[in-house]
């Protein structure tokens, strides 16, 4: 644990901790951002008024739509002159969502991803690998400064150039390696059919904090077992900070948040109620201590649920279940609500797939079909056309049962479907274009 004083907290004073900075938070956003002024005075709530974590409710969300609406500029609270950093993201759905730090804010994002690096455990005996993407996005940067304020020695290389992150895995004594879980996948797949000779459990790798994507239990399973490594989900977003908002300890047992920098609330995503600890919905974040761009209710579109436990790890953070999906990524195929990760889960039990698949969704008429691309075995795809069609039949049959839709079910050979760098891209909807 890096900041006992914080993560090891007594509830009690966490929650007056909390309310006392976001009193502060939703000050400074009222008094310097004219959008929350407009929309506070609309609301007609006045942070002079606030006294208690409860008085939240009454405040407006902030939705990335109004971020876009903002851009560049609009959300800073701070001067230009106090800015020293700017992140964004791509922007290729029209405006980017522009994010600024102050020199304080990039202290306190390194702060809390050192806490996410010790939490997998890491230490300043690590050499740890960033193969995130560096620049606008916040996912090298992030993780870089993080492994620094720990203490670790970090390896700068960004995202691609498969075999040579290999090769330095195994020249540099790289312990720990930080990527999308996708990513991860690519490697190990890199590795069986292009680096034959090539041994993860020959090198000192031990660790891989995997984020910026939701992934499966199962999928960790894959990752632990073809790495020979421990896999830890990272949680954060862009809009919030970056990577950092919350992480899985040694038990992996839910993402601890730092709830001394972020508070959450978890509401249901139709009607904006707050739901009580433990319910699943949409989780949303109001920043605590953010200077350039705090942000008061930020509706992240991610499905979860949070709740406090005595972990084993000591530290006495709300958690948040693993994201099982978002929102807005939410297909309504026939009348039901289905998440890729859903199906995700269902590929990963069955014996003979592979950890890549692509999910179509068309319109013929008045119905919705839907066919999932999954890439399968080397061996099975060789075999008997019957052993294929039998593999298929089951697929089906238990997307059918698990999930309520009907699916036509496209096995491939392996290493047909593209394979990503980054987040990999799950869902064409076909109805949207």
């Amino acid at each position: 644990m890096l900041n006992k004083q914080y993560e090891a907290m007594e509830v009690k004073k966490l929650k007056e901790l909390q309310r006392e900075r976001l009193k502060w938070s939703l000050t400074h956003a009222y008094n310097n951002v004219p959008y929350y002024r407009q929309a506070f005075d609309k609301a007609k709530f006045n942070p002079d008024k606030f006294s208690s974590l409860d008085d939240l409710k009454h405040v407006p969300f902030l939705m990335k739509q109004t971020m876009r609406d903002n851009y560049p500029f609009g959300l800073f609270a701070v001067p230009m002159e106090k800015v020293v950093r700017i992140h964004s993201s791509s922007g290729t759905t029209g405006n980017a969502t522009v994010v600024g730090y102050t020199k304080n804010d990039i202290e306190v994002w390194a702060e809390v991803m050192a806490r996410t690096i010790a939490a997998a455990g890491g230490s300043e005996k690590d050499i740890i690998q960033v193969a995130y993407g560096y620049g606008l996005f916040t996912g090298g940067l992030g993780v870089h400064y993080g492994a620094e304020k720990l203490g670790a020695t970090v390896i700068p290389i960004s995202g691609g150039n498969t075999e040579r992150q290999l090769m330095l895995i195994k020249d540099f004594g790289t312990t720990m390696l930080a990527c999308t879980p996708s990513y991860a996948i690519n490697m190990a797949d890199y590795v069986e059919k292009k680096m034959p000779d090539y041994d993860f459990k020959k090198t000192k790798l031990k660790a891989g904090i995997f984020g910026a994507e939701p992934w499966t239990e199962n999928m960790r399973k894959e990752i632990e077992s073809r790495m020979g490594i421990d896999a830890y989900d990272i949680y954060g977003l862009s809009e919030v900070i970056g990577p950092g908002v919350s992480c899985e300890c040694s038990q992996k047992s839910g993402l601890h948040v730092f709830e001394d920098h972020f508070y959450v609330e978890v509401i249901d995503p139709e009607t904006g109620e707050v739901l009580p600890e433990g319910e699943k919905g949409e989780i949303v974040y109001t920043s605590l201590t953010k200077e350039a761009c705090p942000v008061i209710r930020y509706r992240s579109r991610d499905i979860t649920r949070i709740y406090r436990d005595a972990c084993k790890c000591g530290r006495t953070l709300i958690k948040m279940e693993k994201v099982t999906g978002r929102s807005d990524d939410m297909l309504i195929i026939r009348g039901v609500n289905v998440f890729p990760m859903q199906i995700e889960a269902v590929l990963m039990e069955i014996e003979g797939t592979e950890p890549h698949y692509q999910i179509i969704v068309d319109r013929k008429g008045a119905l919705d079909d839907v066919e999932i691309m999954v890439e399968v075995n080397e061996k099975i795809f060789t075999d008997e056309l019957g052993a294929l069609k039998g593999l298929a039949e089951r697929i089906e049959q238990r997307i059918r049962s698990a999930l309520g839709i009907s699916a036509k079910i496209t096995l491939v050979e392996p290493s047909t479907l593209q394979r990503s760098e980054g987040k990999a891209k799950r869902v064409i909807d076909k109805r949207q274009l």
